[in-house]
């Protein structure tokens, strides 16, 4: 079995869900997926239930890049807990655009590759949007403040930050299992006033204040009471800032990383639950100096 080529991504959380407004924006963090491309199928049964990688495949031959010859197989490895608003389903699809364009020797645009994933998310059902500012933070760090509604990845990235330092910060994911349902748009419409929040703190370089109001809009629009009380606890228990991602279950809480008490608090207070697996992560910086303008 030959590797014909392979390519890395990574999850991240949201800081402002395009549902809300028509503007989103996705934190990377350091939850590695690696995909790779193979001629024969490899031992370990791939799982993809919604098809994403065939998606993937149809977005690539649709823009007219060449395909390697012979059946083709994926692998795929991951540490993004699937469909709980971490940015899976973003990570799988650009690490396996990165993987087909080792197999063939084909160079893409960053933005290029985030055109090709928000068409295979959209085409296989997984995002309601596109989730340009997903497959952004999957590929390149930081975050990026992206009008869902532009024509293409170029003309719609509006604002980019390099992030909270990673040094800075731990990050504590609360793991609340699979969720249950995609939302509908028409969910997001009477939250609109906490989107607009999460997008002025944006606008004013203050992620982690957005990341919070965000937050509040999606557990509203979700109508999601423990949601909404988790993530009223992590302040409680020290947090600086607490927010449902994508579109759930998953509660993203950022402490100070100098506040080795308030992690263990927190730590020991989410464990009380049942069902609930605690994962911490960093946040994975953009490598691009902002300009003075930001």
């Amino acid at each position: 079995m030959a590797v014909l080529g392979s390519g890395n991504a990574n999850g991240g959380c949201s800081l402002l869900h395009a549902a809300g407004l028509g503007y989103g924006a996705s934190l990377a963090l350091n939850l590695p997926v690696k995909v790779r491309l193979l001629d024969k199928e490899p031992r370990r049964q791939l799982e993809d239930p919604d098809g994403l990688l065939e998606a993937v495949m149809k977005s690539w031959k649709d823009a007219g890049l060449a395909v390697p010859e012979g059946e083709l197989f994926w692998s795929v490895k991951s540490e993004i807990p699937p469909r709980q608003g971490l940015k899976s389903s973003a990570g799988v699809s650009v690490a396996a655009i990165k993987a087909l364009c080792e197999a063939t020797g084909i160079e893409l645009e960053k933005a290029d590759i985030v055109d090709l994933s928000a068409a295979a998310q959209l085409s296989s059902g997984v995002s309601l949007t596109g989730s340009y500012d997903d497959s952004w933070a999957a590929l390149d760090g930081g975050w990026k403040l992206i009008d869902s509604n532009a024509e293409d990845a170029r003309s719609g990235m509006l604002l980019e930050s390099v992030g909270p330092n990673s040094d800075d910060w731990t990050v504590l994911l609360v793991l609340r299992g699979d969720r249950d349902k995609r939302p509908e748009m028409e969910n997001f419409t009477f939250h609109q006033q906490a989107f607009s929040q999460a997008l002025t703190a944006l606008q004013e370089g203050k992620d982690l204040v957005a990341l919070t109001w965000n937050g509040r809009g999606v557990v509203g629009a979700l109508n999601d009471a423990e949601g909404r009380r988790m993530s009223n606890d992590a302040f409680v228990n020290g947090a600086r800032a607490a927010g449902m991602s994508g579109s759930g279950p998953a509660i993203a809480i950022f402490i100070p990383a100098i506040s080795k008490p308030s992690i263990e608090r927190l730590i020991q207070w989410y464990e009380k639950f049942d069902h609930v697996e605690i994962r911490l992560t960093k946040v994975i910086n953009a490598e691009f100096e902002p300009s003075d303008e930001e």
